[in-house]
């Protein structure tokens, strides 16, 4: 069974750091694009970036680049989401979730949600001014 288990979240002031880790088990992690989404309250989940499978190439959303950093420990079947001078808008439960498809990654839509699968139960992040 695909499951992740995320943490590292928490309240900090804007322009603050927070570094999320994500624990995968049940598929053979380092064959899988993995992904950070968020979900802001009252909002739909959104894809924040996504890691391929060596980790050399990562995808951002417009909206965190240059802020946010994605990474992963392939050995230690995990996946991190370095998030420096954060937002208020940044304010979301965060989750990770691998491509259901093994040894692929998208170039389009690559952050279709229905695309993804073992969804955890988040990290609430919240950014205070």
């Amino acid at each position: 069974q695909v499951r992740h288990v995320e943490s590292g979240g928490g309240s900090v002031q804007a322009g603050g750091s927070l570094r999320l880790s994500c624990a995968a088990s049940g598929y053979t992690f380092g064959r899988a694009c993995v992904a950070w989404f968020r979900q802001p309250p009252g909002k739909e989940r959104e894809g924040v970036a996504v890691v391929r499978t060596g980790g050399q190439s990562a995808v951002y959303v417009d909206s965190v680049k240059g802020r946010f950093t994605i990474s992963r420990d392939n050995a230690a079947n995990t996946v991190f989401l370095q998030m420096n001078s954060l937002k208020p808008e940044d304010t979301a439960m965060y989750y990770c979730a691998a491509y259901s498809i093994l040894d692929y990654c998208p170039d389009g839509r690559i952050f279709a949600t229905s695309q993804y699968t073992g969804w955890g139960q988040g990290t609430q992040i919240t950014v205070y001014s």
